[in-house]
């Protein structure tokens, strides 16, 4: 069932599903997964109050130098 038959707006759905990803998520991740420019969500985060000021972006693919992953010790 589509969400105009059933009298929800689609353009009010979509920037409240997208805010709820904000409280949950940092801007950044939300703005890389759903395909929006990061100033988009950024605005959006602020404009709810949002707390993800401190996420530090960049590539957290990669382990810190020394440490071991996850899984991979011998004990």
């Amino acid at each position: 069932m589509l969400l105009n038959e059933i009298g929800v707006p689609v353009a009010a759905a979509r920037g409240a599903a997208i805010r709820q990803q904000l409280f949950e998520m940092p801007a950044p991740v939300v703005a890389d997964a759903l395909g929006y420019h990061d100033k988009t969500t950024i605005r959006l985060l602020s404009e709810t109050g949002g707390t993800w000021s401190r996420y530090a972006a960049g590539d957290h693919t990669k382990s810190p130098e020394g440490s071991i992953p996850r899984g991979t010790d011998d004990s």
